[in-house]
């Protein structure tokens, strides 16, 4: 039996109990390969780690946090400390999907030794079953060095958000022959050097079937093709939590006007003195 936290049910809304469930693991994602499409989305916190946990197959503590929750600009201002703190809530919130920690900007690209240090104090603090780290070809040498030393890799290729400066934006990458053969390249590197799994995002479509149908390891799409083994998006997108949708998400629910609306009713009930009523309030006793 898998178990999560135990919280004093007295002092905090989250609760999680003991779930008749075993966590998937990292060879079961693999696995899949060719198999049922595999459902991914990003957590980062306790409460939408519950909420999402029975749904999805992997967690993702992405390092979108930065723009998400933080309002920073980009990914890049993201720190080790800022993942660890968010990674390890959405692990005490989860007690079936594999759970998977970004690598932030800066913790991993100069040397395999900076970013075993870098992804084995993210496992340490946080109790995530793999990190996930930006890069092809040049960073196959570093999926295989973490690889080999115990800890499961997932590599993103294509539009990599954390190299926003050197590719001039978010548009669309592969649109050239040299460019989609570069995406390969970088997909089958990343394959050959151990990891488990691979995003592909913001990819021309043939680009990701082609390099899903390439590499051994399973691809999560996002921005690519229903054609990946699995999908992933930024939760607060696909709930309809800001107002610009990129291209590539479909908005499932929003929830930014529905909580706007239920706000506005809050506001009128304090203003109107018809909240708290009878039912909110404490009479003495007889």
């Amino acid at each position: 039996m898998s178990t999560t936290y135990t919280l004093d049910t007295a002092t905090s809304r989250a609760t999680p109990t003991p779930a008749p469930m075993k966590r998937l693991t990292v060879p079961a994602i693999r696995a899949r390969k060719g198999g049922d499409p595999l459902v991914m989305l990003t957590a980062y916190t306790v409460r939408m780690a519950q909420l999402l946990d029975p749904h999805c197959d992997l967690l993702l503590v992405g390092d979108s946090l930065g723009q998400v929750i933080y309002g920073l600009p980009s990914t890049i201002p993201v720190t080790l400390e800022m993942m660890a703190a968010h990674g390890a809530a959405v692990v005490r919130g989860s007690y079936h999907a594999v759970v998977v920690i970004d690598m932030p900007f800066g913790s991993y690209e100069s040397s395999p030794e900076q970013a075993f240090a870098s992804a084995s104090y993210l496992l340490k603090e946080t109790g995530a079953a793999a990190v996930k780290l930006e890069g092809g070809e040049v960073m196959a040498p570093t999926v295989r060095f973490l690889v080999e030393r115990g800890i499961p890799v997932m590599g993103h290729v294509g539009l990599t958000p954390q190299a926003v400066n050197a590719l001039g934006g978010y548009g669309a990458r592969g649109r050239s022959q040299a460019e989609a053969a570069k995406i390969l390249d970088d997909a089958r590197a990343i394959d050959r050097a151990g990891a488990f799994g691979l995003v592909i995002e913001g990819v021309v479509e043939p680009i990701a079937i082609e390099a899903t149908r390439s590499v051994d390891c399973v691809t999560i799409g996002i921005g690519a093709s229903a054609q990946c083994d699995g999908q992933v998006l930024v939760i607060d997108d696909m709930l309809g939590m800001f107002d610009r949708t990129p291209r590539f998400v479909k908005r499932f629910d929003d929830l930014a006007g529905r909580i706007s609306a239920a706000v506005k009713a809050y506001a009128q009930d304090v203003r109107g003195r018809t909240f708290p009523g009878p039912e909110q309030t404490y009479a003495p006793k007889d």
